[in-house]
């Protein structure tokens, strides 16, 4: 049924009432709104029951949904206003806004303009509350930040000045739909014989590689291949903002901190890196490298550290040129000489993902580097390409055979053999 222009206002003036009793109940019980969201709907719930019952007398208008106006109470205080219902949708994937007046959200990796329009200053105070429950800041001197929200997901803003016009404002949702390699299978970004081999490559220790593109799921993959190693080994990871999610017993998470006020306390990846090599770690995972940090990950794989990370590429080739080029950021006295030998040396497997063009996230194929470099090229060798929707083992063997046979893995059984259904 629509709403008449008449009862449109009214309604938002009810809200406007409705919204100042919570607030003031909030403020005078000491709840943290964004913290205590449970106790903010208690408190809406009383709130609009005290209402309805007033309603009774004819003193005011009744509530004609009365849960529809308490989820809307709590998205105002304690969650992110006119943004909560596409935060709590799970098909909407992304959210972002270029302007007040054009909301996108992305559902299925296709992107939509809604309806939603919003004022300067409710997008000002939406972005001041998200930073407020992540502890970074914005201004100026600071004219980018990312930041974690409360339910995992990532912000992303760009002041205006440095954005053309308004500031522009992503909110990437973290939506878990894969927690372990079999369920990449089910959703069919992945076949039963790859998961099986990719699953005994971790076992085994080799250090993998993961490519892609932006929302090719490359974090997700991350989780997924971080669930499966062994228990018994400690992993210590590192990441611009918290983004990895699995369970394992002995993990230490680290992530990156932006400088203070007076410009220093800056923490980098590249020094979360350095540091997790302090830490006892069995495996070190980077969240992903776009920088220097890569020559420090480079150096701790090739020291005998197993370890995994993401970067962004087009290919499995363009990958690990891309992994050749970043560490010589790190400075003049590096080369390509020391580089790309220590790429071919380092790296074991390449994962590449992409979303196809009706946004269905796939691997696109998995490939060994045997260690060999010919004319400053690194040598690979396909162990499985996909072909239309169908990923295909290929005659390709992955590197490092003897760390599967230590671990009593029959990586011949798993490439050629029969699978377990």
């Amino acid at each position: 049924m629509t709403m008449t222009h008449a009862a449109a206002p009214a309604r938002d003036e009810l809200l406007e009432r409705l919204d100042a009793t919570v607030r003031e109940a909030v403020r005078r019980e000491g709840v943290d709104p964004q913290a205590e969201a449970a106790v903010v709907r208690r408190i809406a719930e009383g709130v609009v029951r005290d209402h309805d019952e007033r309603s009774l007398t004819g003193v005011v208008s009744p509530v004609a949904d009365a849960q529809a106006v308490v989820g809307e109470l709590v998205a105002r205080v304690s969650g992110f206003g006119p943004l909560q219902p596409y935060l709590d949708d799970p098909a909407v994937e992304e959210v972002w806004i270029n302007d007040p007046s054009r909301v996108f959200v992305a559902r299925g990796g296709r992107h939509e303009l809604t309806n939603l329009v919003l004022t300067r200053g409710q997008v000002q105070e939406l972005v001041e509350r998200m930073l407020k429950s992540s502890g970074r800041r914005i201004d100026l001197s600071q004219p980018f930040v990312d930041a974690m929200l409360p339910e995992g997901h990532r912000l992303h803003v760009v002041l205006e000045g440095i954005s053309r016009g308004f500031s522009a404002v992503n909110i990437r949702k973290f939506t878990v739909r894969a927690h372990r390699l079999h369920d990449l299978v089910e959703l069919g970004s992945l076949s039963p014989r790859a998961a099986t081999f990719l699953d005994a490559s971790v076992r085994a220790g080799l250090n993998i590689l993961i490519a892609g593109g932006t929302q090719a799921g490359k974090t997700t993959m991350l989780n997924c291949l971080a669930a499966a190693v062994p228990g018994g080994e400690r992993i210590v990871s590192a990441e611009e903002v918290y983004e990895l999610r699995f369970n394992h017993p002995d993990w230490v998470a680290l992530q990156t901190r932006q400088q203070g006020l007076e410009g220093t306390g800056e923490v980098r990846l590249r020094d979360l890196v350095k540091e997790s090599l302090r830490m006892r770690p069995s495996r070190v995972i980077v969240g992903e490298v776009r920088a220097e940090e890569c020559l420090d990950l480079l150096l701790a794989l090739n020291a005998g550290l197993p370890g995994m990370c993401t970067i962004h590429a087009n290919s499995a080739r363009e990958a690990l040129v891309k992994a050749c080029t970043l560490p010589l950021l790190a400075g003049e006295n590096i080369s390509a000489r020391f580089v790309v030998p220590t790429v071919a040396s380092s790296v074991d497997l390449v994962v590449h993902l992409g979303i196809d063009e009706h946004g269905v996230r796939r691997v696109n194929e998995i490939v060994g580097v045997p260690g060999r470099v010919e004319n400053d090229v690194i040598e690979t060798e396909p162990v499985f390409v996909r072909h239309g929707t169908e990923l295909r083992r290929t005659g390709g063997l992955p590197p490092k055979l003897e760390q599967y046979e230590c671990r009593g893995i029959d990586v011949h059984g798993i490439l050629s053999g029969p699978l377990e259904r």
